[in-house]
């Protein structure tokens, strides 16, 4: 079969270039190269409204979803549009990189032509990198569990927040799991951010122990919902919303109202029903940027479990240097194994 020509697009004031526009990125559907890129067209505005000025990892499948997976970190020096822009952020390490920021819908399908399918932002804007401009809340259901027990964690979650003054606004994490966002003033430190998401997680787990976990460990979670706290810190980051994700379906993240997180199920939202959801309903996440909420709230919440409860600083993921009052970074058995 001969290889079908490359296709231009016109996206805003820019000609981009979609080459091999058949290649099978999800081969259970048959979605192409073509499907994959047209469908960040259709979903470029709202996608753009939220991604503006984020540096963003790219999670790349240049020959589809079965094949070679890497996530670029850095936009190559040569080779790029000169219109696509960058930040530099800065990575645990303390090494530094220009990533790809987005200010126009072009810069989307840039990326999906490189094989993009997933976007993951950063949860700040340029050039405040330093200071998070969004709390997020990943609610990861454990084996035993599933996005029913999400949903329900996730009602409590709004008890809490709105307990704190703050407002979110929920999605769809394209798999078992539900993302809950909150827009913040960009003045706290990624340690104060995560510091309040951990109180915020400790008051949500004491509402319903039996449902809810914030242990570090996989081995002490049992069959609950975790609340991801490391989601909050430095340069982790979740699937922004209306991002693919990279499974057989072709699922997207999909903002959801909280009426209706009650009856969805996240089948529902895909490469195909998205684009004709929003046209019916709109963005579930124009008003996100409303209000930046202050953080002082779950911030006096940890400053007391700590000072009350004796509750600290929990686990970094592995790959971070030793932090400042963190516990022993092994896990319990071990611990137990070795004497330690």
């Amino acid at each position: 079969m001969p290889k079908a020509e490359a296709l231009e697009y016109e996206v805003g004031n820019r000609s981009v270039r979609l080459s091999s526009p058949d290649k099978i990125y999800f081969p259970g559907p048959g979605y192409t190269k073509r499907d994959v890129f047209e469908y960040y067209l259709a979903v470029s505005e709202p996608m753009l409204r939220y991604m503006r000025e984020r540096p963003t990892a790219l999670q790349r499948f240049p020959e589809g979803i079965d094949g070679e997976m890497f996530y670029q970190k850095r936009v190559p020096t040569r080779g790029v549009p000169d219109w696509i822009t960058t930040a530099e952020i800065k990575f645990p390490s303390g090494r530094k990189a220009d990533e790809l920021c987005p200010r126009e819908p072009g810069a989307l399908l840039w990326a999906a032509q490189m094989g993009t399918i997933v976007f993951h932002p950063w949860p700040v804007r340029a050039p405040e990198t330093e200071q998070p401009d969004e709390l997020r809340i990943d609610l990861d259901p454990q084996p035993g569990t599933d996005f029913t027990d999400a949903v329900h964690v996730a009602g409590l979650a709004r008890e809490v927040l709105a307990d704190a003054g703050l407002t979110g606004f929920p999605k769809t994490s394209g798999g078992r799991g539900v993302h809950v966002y909150v827009r913040i003033e960009p003045r706290w430190s990624f340690i104060d951010v995560r510091h309040a998401v951990i109180a915020f997680a400790r008051e949500l787990e004491r509402r319903d122990p039996d449902r809810i976990t914030t242990a570090w460990w996989k081995e002490e979670r049992g069959e609950k919902v975790f609340i991801d706290f490391n989601q909050m810190a430095r340069d982790r980051t979740i699937a922004a919303p209306y991002s693919l994700r990279a499974n057989p379906r072709a699922t997207v993240s999909t903002p959801v109202s909280w009426d209706e997180l009650k009856s969805v199920e996240p089948d529902d939202f895909d490469l195909r029903t998205v684009p004709v959801r929003l046209a019916q309903v709109g963005d579930l996440y124009a008003e996100l940027d409303g209000v930046a909420h202050d953080l002082s709230v779950l911030l006096e919440w940890w400053e007391r479990d700590e000072r009350d409860r004796g509750l600290g600083e929990m686990p970094y993921p592995p790959d971070y240097p030793k932090m400042p009052g963190e516990p022993m970074r092994v896990q319990p058995s071990r611990a137990r194994d070795t004497g330690e």
